[in-house]
């Protein structure tokens, strides 16, 4: 059920009077008697979207000018935004409206409104009188943008965005060494994720390996941020990632999944298979990172090992290795210490066949794992080392952001002066709060961290292509794409088992379509963290789209569809599918003519005069020349008259002069055929059911 809010207390939200908000409902067709009134969270969603871009934009205008009275001026602003507030449209009015724009589809409102010249609060509230309740961050398809640039009378031009690569070279230095320097690269202790369902173990299974209580030390027994720890068996040294529960728990999963060289799914022997195991599996598959799967709580009178590898077989396609597959399978037990050595040495063995390799020596880089603004130190972040060794005093970059390395903080909070491969470190020193899963590389200075800093900041702002049914061609073309990417979710488990069917067998050969996760249930954020990481569409049967999801996915630009019917669903696939396939190229022919006479003129050439007996011929189109029947010449036209007058075309029965690249030997009598190279889609091959 929608919660509503009653009118005074969103007018104190929006600093205004109960009165003035009335009114301002009643001009947007709200219907509200008075201050005891109830305001559905749609319309208060949208009234809070209008004035707050109305604020933003005051704020923008306002600081030109900054004065060292800070204080003063705040409390002027806000007494100014109050008065402005009822006029938006008039403090932008003098702002020219561009009535010819060239954008991108699927852009953000916001960005749409910077192109066009006007205030996002007028055209939301524009909006909204027609019934549309938009937002800042929705996402704009190419029919929406076209009918909103309608509206004010704004022409739009589509284009394609070109590819373009984030400038990296710091990267490209190490990628570099890797391949040239092959000799010099030295193991490196792996990085580990502890993945699982919730109170499946995962941190007592840490705090047993740390030998330490967090479990006891956290909020409800559930780690409340991502936390990497060191330790050592046998002289070896592997640094283990913890990843949260709770709302986070995705997000915060996806996170240290990116950092990590080995993932250990914690799977209860008394509770098996579970929903976030299914997710936790998918995200460690979609980031290619082998995983070992640890039975816990085997020393439970309930606890089922057997039936619990029967189940990882059937729910996540993963065969034991005791099985005769490739997964290493560790029963254990989080409590009692049970099987906790033999998952150690499963793990070192696994990095020993992995060959985890790096740099051991030189410029340090590390990968940035959680990052937060520290109310005593300013802005610090947890850097799991790479490459290199990592000093006080290095100068670093990361991303947009830079600094000096002032302070090493390890996983106890103790201070140290370097770190080493696979080491977890606090950095302190950033000269603002990074961005985690950004890459800290160390520079020779200050100067060259700013101008990469810079340069990075320049180069992040081309918009990633975000993947949608309808633009799947778009990418197909331009990124080269030939696999689709589904996250499908289904009322019942056997919906999704008889979608994943349907699925398959409408897979064609050229086009492989990959469902990175299938599960039941409504639509979470989860689903789109996993489809923003993937590039994927999520397509929903029977299920609803739970709160804050619909948010989450345009502001990652996810596309979410759901359906009532199967075939609608596979319809729209099959849609999808023919946009990714090559267009074949076919020649239409577009008009013929014959050649009444041959001119020669000085300093161009010979010309054809001819006459279209049928059809038409356009300057950009190609020409065959016959003779007797014959064909002599395909080439392209290089110059089209009308009389004295180049011209771009001709339809029959018009008389014109027409000069060929690569050809002169034209003779009364000739025929010439024009014709066009046109794209044609190419429908898919679909498999023949056996």
């Amino acid at each position: 059920m929608e919660k509503k809010v009653r009118v005074y207390e969103l007018a104190k939200l929006l600093h205004m009077s109960s009165k003035e908000l009335l009114a301002e409902l009643e001009d947007l067709g709200v219907e509200a008697k008075n201050h005891m009134s109830t305001v559905e969270s749609s319309i208060v969603d949208t009234l809070i979207e209008i004035y707050t871009s109305v604020e933003e934009e005051e704020v923008v205008v306002k600081t030109k000018n900054p004065s060292k009275a800070k204080n003063k001026l705040h409390e002027e602003k806000i007494e100014e935004k109050e008065i402005n507030l009822k006029a938006p449209e008039e403090k932008h009015g003098e702002i020219p409206i561009k009535k010819d724009v060239e954008i991108e589809e699927n852009i953000t409102l916001r960005e749409f409104c910077e192109e066009i010249g006007i205030s996002t609060s007028k055209v939301i509230k524009d909006l909204f009188m027609e019934g549309k309740a938009l937002t800042i961050n929705t996402l704009l398809d190419r029919k929406a943008v076209e009918e909103i640039a309608r509206k004010y009378s704004i022409h739009v031009n589509f284009v394609t965005p070109k590819r373009k690569e984030i400038a990296d070279p710091l990267r490209k230095e190490f990628d570099k060494f890797y391949i040239e320097h092959k000799e010099m690269l030295k193991p490196r202790p792996p990085v580990v994720t502890i993945m699982g369902h919730v109170d499946h173990g995962k941190t007592t299974l840490l705090d047993k390996i740390r030998k330490t209580r967090v479990a006891e030390k956290e909020a409800g027994g559930i780690t409340q941020s991502i936390g990497a720890y060191k330790v050592t068996i046998d002289g070896k040294s592997i640094t283990f990632i913890d990843t949260p529960g709770h709302e986070a728990f995705t997000e915060m999963r996806a996170r240290g999944a990116q950092a990590t060289d080995i993932v250990v799914l914690v799977v209860a022997a008394d509770d098996g298979v579970m929903p976030q195991t299914v997710e936790a599996y998918d995200h460690a598959k979609t980031a290619g990172v082998p995983v070992v799967v640890a039975v816990n709580k085997i020393d439970k009178p309930n606890a089922n090992v057997e039936l619990t590898k029967q189940e990882l077989i059937n729910k996540l396609n993963i065969v034991p290795d005791d099985w005769g597959g490739d997964t290493p399978i560790v029963p254990i037990s989080a409590k009692t210490g049970l099987g906790i050595d033999d998952l150690l040495e499963m793990i070192i063995l696994v990095a020993e066949l992995r060959e985890i390799k790096c740099r051991a020596e030189g410029k340090a880089r590390g990968v940035i794992i959680e990052s937060k603004l520290d109310r005593f130190r300013g802005p610090v972040a947890t850097v799991v080392i790479k490459d290199g060794v990592l000093k006080m005093g290095d100068f670093f970059v990361a991303g947009k952001t830079y600094g000096k390395v002032k302070s090493l903080l390890d996983e106890n909070g103790k201070r140290v002066k370097i770190a080493n491969p696979s080491d977890p470190v606090v950095v302190l020193g950033f000269n603002e709060v990074p961005d985690f899963n950004s890459m800290l590389y160390v520079v020779s200075g200050q100067k060259e961290a700013r101008a990469y800093a810079e340069m990075y900041a320049q180069s992040s702002k081309t918009k990633i292509k975000h993947v949608r049914l309808e633009n799947i061609f778009e990418l197909a073309k331009t990124e080269g794409r030939k696999i689709l990417n589904l996250i499908v979710k289904a009322d019942t488990f056997g919906a999704v088992g008889a979608l994943k069917t349907a699925i398959q067998k409408i897979e064609p050969e050229e086009i492989k379509i990959e469902i990175i996760h299938a599960g039941i249930g409504n639509i979470n954020v989860n689903d789109v963290l996993l489809a923003s990481a993937a590039q994927g569409v999520i397509l929903g049967f029977r299920v609803g789209i739970e709160p804050k999801t619909k948010a989450k996915a345009e502001q990652l630009g996810v596309q979410i569809k759901t359906y009532d019917v199967i075939f609608g669903l596979l319809d729209d696939i099959k849609s999808a599918l023919s946009g990714m396939m090559e267009p074949e190229i076919v020649e239409e022919v577009i008009g013929h003519a014959r050649v009444l006479q041959v001119f020669d003129i000085s300093k161009t050439g010979k010309i054809a005069g001819f006459q279209l007996y049928d059809g038409y011929v356009n300057k950009t189109s190609k020409a065959r020349v016959f003779r007797n029947g014959k064909q002599i010449f395909d080439g392209e036209i290089e110059t089209l008259k009308h009389f004295k007058n180049d011209v771009e075309t001709l339809e029959a029965p018009q008389e014109g002069g027409l000069k060929v690249e690569g050809f002169e030997e034209f003779m009364p009598k000739d025929e010439i055929e024009f014709y066009v190279l046109k794209e044609v889609k190419k429908s898919p091959t679909y498999r023949t059911a056996d």
